[in-house]
C-alpha cells in the first residue's frame, strides 16, 4: 500500500513539474491585490526535520534499525543531497510566484520535500519494527505540507511535487548509497555461496581445503575421499 501511494506521489509529482513552466506569471503581471495574506513559516521551519531527526533517534535509544550508522550516514547525506539539488534547482528554474506574493520559490515546496524525504528514510528503516512508525512519519509530513498552504506559502501543486521529490529523493538515496559501500555486491556473493555449497557424497564439507571437481585425483578432508584416493 506505501509503495502504491509512493508511485502515485512521484507520478504526479513529475506531471506536476512539467505543467509548472507555464504557469509562472511574474510579479509585474500580478496585481498586489491578487496575493494572499502573508502569514509567514511558522512551526514549519521545525516539523520538516522532525521525520529524519527521528530516524537517528529510535538508532540512539537501541530500536533496531534496518541500516548500520555507516550506511544510515551514506544514505543520510546521498537523499538530502539529491533532495536539495532537486528541489532549489526547480526553485530557481521556474521561478513561480507564491500565494502570498513574497517571492518566486514556490514550486516545489522545500518544507514538504524535506519533510517526506525523512518520512520515507524512517519508513525504511523502522518497518520490520512497525509499520506503524512510517505511517506516523508520512502524516507528520503531510501536516507540514497541509500548513504551508494554509499559510500562504504554497499552492496544492507546491506540495504534491515537494513530496513526490522527497520520496523519490530517499528511494534514491538508499540505491545509491548501497552502491557506493558495496553491499549490493557483497549480498549476491553470499548469495551465490549459499545456492551452491561445496559438497561431497556425504554433505557440505567443511575444512581447509577441497578438491576441484574436474580433477581424477582425489586428496579430500573426508574419510570417505581418501578411502577413494587410496582405491585410485
Amino acid at each position: 500500500m506505501m509503495k502504491n501511494l509512493r508511485d502515485y506521489l512521484i507520478v504526479a509529482g513529475l506531471l506536476l513539474s512539467s505543467t509548472a513552466f507555464s504557469q509562472t506569471p511574474s510579479a509585474a503581471d500580478v496585481p498586489a491585490s491578487h496575493y494572499k495574506t502573508y502569514h509567514g513559516d511558522g512551526i514549519d521551519d521545525v516539523l520538516q526535520y522532525v521525520p529524519m531527526a527521528s530516524v537517528f533517534g529510535l538508532k540512539l535509544l537501541g530500536v533496531e534499525a534496518e541500516s548500520s550508522w555507516k550506511r544510515r550516514l551514506t544514505v543520510s547525506v546521498v537523499s538530502f543531497g539529491l533532495n536539495a539539488g532537486v528541489t532549489y534547482g526547480l526553485k530557481h528554474t521556474i521561478h513561480k510566484m507564491r500565494p502570498d506574493g513574497t517571492d518566486n520559490r514556490s514550486f516545489p515546496s522545500g518544507h514538504t520535500s524535506i519533510a517526506f524525504c525523512g518520512a520515507t528514510n524512517l519508513m525504511h528503516e523502522y518497518r520490520k519494527v512497525s509499520p506503524w512508525i512510517g505511517v506516523a512519519g508520512y502524516a507528520l509530513a503531510t501536516g507540514v505540507a497541509v500548513d504551508r498552504i494554509r499559510r500562504n506559502r504554497h499552492h496544492w501543486g507546491d506540495v504534491v511535487a515537494g513530496a513526490a521529490i522527497g520520496v523519490a529523493s530517499a528511494e534514491a538515496g538508499y540505491l545509491l548509497g548501497d552502491l557506493i559501500l558495496g553491499k549490493k555486491k557483497k549480498k549476491d556473493a553470499e548469495s551465490q555461496n549459499h545456492l551452491n555449497p561445496i559438497t561431497d557424497n556425504d554433505g557440505p564439507i567443511s575444512g581447509k581445503s577441497t578438491t576441484d571437481k574436474l580433477d581424477n585425483i582425489s586428496l579430500s578432508v573426508s574419510p570417505t575421499g581418501l578411502a577413494f584416493a587410496m582405491k585410485l
